[in-house]
């Protein structure tokens, strides 16, 4: 396989990162990368902040639930659903903004902005930096909104830590490809042996890495799944004008 794949293949996330900068060089190459992904319709609804500033990069981490290693990293970056620019054509040739009232906007954006975020981090990866992708700036998407002065049709999906990695975790074990990969039709009948044996393997992964409290794949997803654990997401998507009624 050539280097590509391999680096894909390799994949693992890097919470510890050393005391070193990332240069303007590569942060410009890695925008560049995300900015080369494909966008639907070519609208290029998303948009990337970078953010380098310590006292701000504390407050995400904060506001991200405790996730100190946002304030470690030397960048984050933070993938926006951006509408804004549609919004701007909109008036410029007197036509209605109406995509936004759909909740095939925010599915849109939020393909493009994992299609951008994925360029990223493999680019990322091939030149020696560690990432970890954070959800969590939708935990208070309303304080990150004002942060990072987000203007109305706009939306923080994803974030990203960068930096170089002080260790290398250890790879975290997939479902095998049967559970992955289905031909013509979604083959259900082979999931329940396959997630009772991925969960025994995961089980001894967590035990590896000293997390045997998450006990295995089933518990730990559905400590997190029986509930909503962002509620603040689908309101404020709704201030920020995206409606998802339609």
């Amino acid at each position: 396989m050539n280097k590509v794949i391999e680096t894909m293949k390799n994949h693992r996330s890097i919470r510890n990162y050393k005391n070193k900068e990332i240069s303007e060089d590569i942060i410009n190459e890695l925008i560049n990368v995300a900015q080369a992904a494909p966008s639907s319709i070519n609208g290029q609804q998303t948009s990337v902040i970078v953010v380098r500033d310590k006292n701000k990069k504390a407050k995400l981490a904060e506001m991200a639930g405790g996730q100190t290693w946002i304030a470690e990293a030397p960048v984050f970056f933070v993938f926006i659903a951006d509408y804004y620019k549609a919004k701007l054509a909109s008036e410029k040739v007197n036509k209605p903004l109406v995509i936004t009232d759909s909740i095939e906007s925010t599915m849109v954006a939020s393909v493009d902005a994992g299609l951008s975020m994925q360029n990223v981090i493999t680019a990322a990866e091939s030149l020696g930096l560690g990432i970890v992708p954070i959800g969590g700036v939708r935990r208070s998407p309303d304080e990150v909104i004002e942060l990072l002065q987000l203007p109305e049709y706009t939306y923080p999906i994803v974030g990203l830590a960068l930096g170089y990695p002080a260790d290398n975790s250890k790879i975290k074990p997939r479902m095998p490809k049967e559970a992955y990969r289905h031909d013509e039709v979604y083959n259900k009948e082979k999931l329940p042996k396959i997630i009772s044996k991925y969960d025994e393997d995961m089980k001894a992964y967590l035990k590896e890495i000293g997390r045997e409290k998450e006990v295995d794949w089933s518990n730990q997803t559905m400590n997190i799944y029986q509930y909503v654990y962002y509620p603040k997401v689908y309101p404020t998507l709704k201030s920020q004008g995206f409606k998802n009624e339609k």
